[in-house]
C-alpha cells in the first residue's frame, strides 16, 4: 500500500519523487565487517624461522599475534587439541638501540604480553612460545624445533 500511496502524493506534488519509502533502506553504507583472523595448528616441528616461512608459503598468513587474554586462550585451546607441545607464534625478544624488546612478527604493535615468571629471557635474541601446559609464553632458542600456529 505505501508504495501506491507515495505514487499517488508524488503526482500530485505533495511528495518528491525522490523520496524514498519509509520501508526501504536509507542507503547509509553498511560498515565494512573486519574479518575474524583464522588459525591452523601445524604439527610439524620447525625451527622458527621455517615455520614463520611454512605459514607465508602455505597460509599466505604468517605466526600468530595475540593481542588479548581471549585470543591467548582460544589459540591455547586450539594448540592443546592438536599437540602436547609447546607451539612457536610470532613472537621474538631482541636487543634493538641498547634496550631488549619483544615485537610481533607481523609488525603488530606490542599491546598484550602473557609472558610466565622470568620470561622472556633477555641474554640473547629469543623466540616465543605458548605453552599448552598453562597457556603462558616461554623464551626458546629460535633454533628449536616445535610445532605452530599459524595466522591467516
Amino acid at each position: 500500500m505505501w508504495p501506491c500511496l507515495l505514487l499517488i502524493l508524488a503526482l500530485l506534488h505533495i511528495v518528491p519523487t525522490s523520496h524514498p519509502a519509509p520501508c526501504q533502506p536509507q542507503g547509509v553504507p553498511e560498515a565494512e565487517a573486519i574479518p575474524k583472523p583464522r588459525y591452523a595448528v601445524v604439527n610439524k616441528l620447525r625451527t622458527y624461522t621455517c615455520a614463520q616461512k611454512y605459514c607465508r608459503d602455505v597460509y599466505r598468513g604468517q605466526l600468530a599475534s595475540v593481542h588479548s587474554a581471549s585470543r591467548n586462550e582460544e589459540l591455547w585451546k586450539l594448540a592443546r587439541t592438536y599437540t602436547y607441545r609447546s607451539v612457536w607464534i610470532g613472537a621474538f625478544t631482541s636487543k634493538r638501540a641498547g634496550k631488549w624488546e619483544s615485537r610481533w612478527e607481523d609488525s603488530s604493535p606490542w599491546n598484550y604480553a602473557n609472558w610466565a615468571t622470568a620470561y622472556p629471557c633477555h641474554i640473547f635474541t629469543t623466540c616465543a612460545v605458548l605453552s599448552t601446559r598453562d597457556g603462558l609464553w616461554r623464551s626458546r632458542t629460535c633454533c628449536s624445533l616445535r610445532p605452530f600456529i599459524c595466522q591467516y
